[in-house]
């Protein structure tokens, strides 16, 4: 029932849809609540459209979007098909710019395959997106057979994306670094004040890209440095507002990273990568669904 959940949220099967709420989910609302609030959420909606899908670490998350965009669900199930959340809400759009993609042809920036954690230009595909300085900001994580790790998960090392090269996204001149921010250990432990960690930004020409959360020490570039598509610029970290090791990343209009706005990145090939799916050195990404990630989301801000 996973993939047609929506459907039946549509159709009004409350009572089906919270028989598989889980005895935690279930104490945070009642089966009355659930259907008042469900019931409402539909006024207006002539259909919901499946907009992504991502399994990892045991867990399986989907979101669907309204047919005019306003809303979306979000479900969380576990590998029986359990649900352990549901999040309905309203759905915020910035078509202006949305539509506005940087002068920049974008390539990947890790030299090896890079899941999509968060991407998309909704909230729910995207956590970044409702706030302007990150709108358009991607987090990559790395996942073998469904898993983002291997071996104890509070130890940085047993994440297959850790210590892997992360690369310059376009030519550029790097304007900044960070280079001395300690990764969080153990894993789950987050650095907000420093959210940025170890990072890397790059001028491509008025258009600046960030490299966030990078290993402390592993920063091979200062500033001034010019550098070509592809080269290496440090190592993939779990450093500063990061629950897990992973690359953040994202191309703005200004050199701060609060103070600028961020825009939506022109992918080499016209690609739209977006969460649960991969993305390749190469730019070539699998539309096939492969991967939710642990229960904190990545973070940045």
């Amino acid at each position: 029932m996973n993939e047609r959940l929506a459907e039946a949220f549509f159709n009004g099967e409350y009572s089906e849809i919270y028989k598989r709420f889980s005895p935690e989910f279930k104490q945070e609302v009642s089966e009355a609540e659930f259907t008042e609030m469900g019931k409402d959420f539909i006024q207006g909606v002539g259909r919901f459209d499946s907009s992504t899908v991502m399994q990892l670490n045991g867990m399986e998350q989907r979101v669907w979007t309204s047919d005019a965009g306003d809303k979306g669900i979000l479900a969380v199930f576990d590998e029986s098909g359990t649900i352990l959340g549901l999040s309905i809400t309203g759905l915020s759009a910035y078509p202006e710019t949305d539509n506005a993609f940087t002068q920049t042809v974008i390539i990947s920036p890790l030299q090896e395959d890079g899941f999509v954690f968060w991407g998309g230009i909704n909230v729910l595909d995207n956590y970044h997106y409702e706030v302007e300085s990150q709108r358009y900001a991607y987090d990559f994580v790395q996942e073998v057979n469904g898993y983002s790790y291997q071996g104890d998960p509070l130890i940085n090392e047993s994440y297959y994306a850790f210590g892997k090269n992360v690369t310059a996204p376009a030519d550029g001149i790097v304007v900044s670094f960070a280079n001395d921010v300690p990764d969080n250990s153990p894993v789950g432990v987050m650095n907000e004040e420093a959210p940025a960690g170890n990072v890397v930004v790059i001028d491509h020409g008025g258009e600046y890209s960030f490299l966030a959360h990078l290993k402390q020490g592993s920063v091979t570039v200062k500033t001034g440095d010019q550098v070509r598509a592809g080269d290496v610029i440090g190592k993939l970290g779990n450093s500063g507002n990061s629950s897990e090791p992973h690359l953040h990343f994202h191309v703005s209009d200004g050199a701060d990273l609060f103070a600028s706005r961020s825009l939506r990145i022109q992918w080499k090939d016209n690609l739209q990568p977006l969460k649960g799916q991969t993305m390749t050195s190469s730019n070539v990404y699998s539309p096939i669904i492969t991967t939710l990630g642990k229960n904190s989301p990545l973070s940045t801000s």
